[in-house]
């Protein structure tokens, strides 16, 4: 498929299930990744016990403590809810003066420096999910992730600085194969259409789709439950299924 990319992706199964080690190092791999040591395991794992899901103001204190060395980078003033998971955390950027809400997953997936980086001042709220599964994904300073968001980077996700993403939202993705109808889609591979950016200073209605291969331009607005499947130019209002653009804000 032209402008398509193929992606290298393992059964999630085998990953859990199969491999050297026994439960243990399967357990590490997945979680912490496969160059996670000892030492670093057991913070990871006092840090689980003792805070993560620890409520009041003796939980904030210790999440504030404990969680930013498990990060490849963590700014200042960090503001954690209880609740959230961390996958491959090593592979993780975050800014300074970030809050991440309740119930938040935090996925390094991809193994890639920097899998996921998280600029200044993002708020990301109760029940995101922000996967960089085989593709890095950017968040730029300013930006506010609504409710129950989820973004999973195929094939890269980036959001400039100060966009506004309200709840219920999907971001990403990638496809599978259908030509063969002797074998189950799941068995015959998926590919990505390309990265998904966002541009600077944009806002996303509440249970919005914007599928892989999507670039939204500066200043738009995609109306609430639209589902985008084409490019977006500068300042443009779009809504619908699929989105159509109705209006210019110019």
């Amino acid at each position: 498929m032209t402008g398509c990319k193929e992606i290298e992706k393992g059964n999630l199964s085998d990953e859990l299930h199969q491999g050297s080690g026994g439960s243990l190092a399967a357990y590490r791999r997945k979680v912490l990744g496969s160059r996670a040591g000892f030492g670093y395991l057991l913070r990871y794992e006092l840090a689980a016990l003792f805070c993560q899901n620890l409520g009041g103001g003796l939980g904030y204190f210790l999440r504030k403590k404990m969680l930013p060395s498990l990060f490849q980078a963590c700014g200042k003033s960090p503001i954690f809810g209880r609740g959230i998971v961390l996958r491959k955390p090593g592979h993780i950027v975050l800014g300074d003066n970030i809050a991440i809400d309740d119930d938040v997953l935090l996925d390094g997936c991809c193994e890639g420096n920097a899998a996921i980086s998280i600029g200044d001042r993002v708020v990301v709220s109760k029940g995101c999910v922000l996967q960089a599964k085989t593709g890095a994904f950017e968040i730029g300073r300013n930006c506010d992730i609504g409710a129950h968001t989820m973004l999973s980077s195929i094939g890269g996700i980036t959001l400039a600085p100060s966009v506004l993403i309200a709840g219920n939202c999907y971001i990403g993705g990638g496809r599978y194969h259908i030509e063969d109808k002797n074998s189950s889609i799941m068995d015959q591979g998926i590919y990505s259409r390309g990265a998904v950016t966002i541009g600077e200073g944009s806002w996303i209605g509440a249970s919005s789709t914007i599928l892989d291969g999507v670039s939204i331009g500066r200043g738009c607005v995609i109306g609430a439950g639209s589902l985008v499947t084409t490019n977006v130019p500068d300042y443009s209002v779009a809504m619908g299924t699929p989105a159509r653009v109705v209006r210019t804000r110019e």
